[in-house]
């Protein structure tokens, strides 16, 4: 992705991550196609191939964020 500026007060955006905590540990943000399905075992069905690692940009001068979860 190129290099973006911040559509709040235009300054340089750097890239990150949002980090999901989980039982036991943490793993970056994914973002899942569809609505959620309720599972016994896991809390949701997840289908194969429906998810996307979401990547996320930080303004260094305000501090918005802007997520996209493009396909790979």
């Amino acid at each position: 992705m190129p290099s973006l500026t911040c559509p709040k007060c235009s300054a340089s955006m750097e890239e990150g991550y949002v980090v999901d905590h989980t039982y036991g540990g943490m793993m970056p943000e994914e973002w899942i196609e569809g609505q959620p399905i309720k599972s016994f075992w896991t809390g949701l069905k997840i289908a194969k191939d429906t998810n996307h690692a979401v990547k996320t940009y930080r303004c260094t001068d305000c501090g918005f964020l802007e997520s996209y979860a493009r396909p790979d």
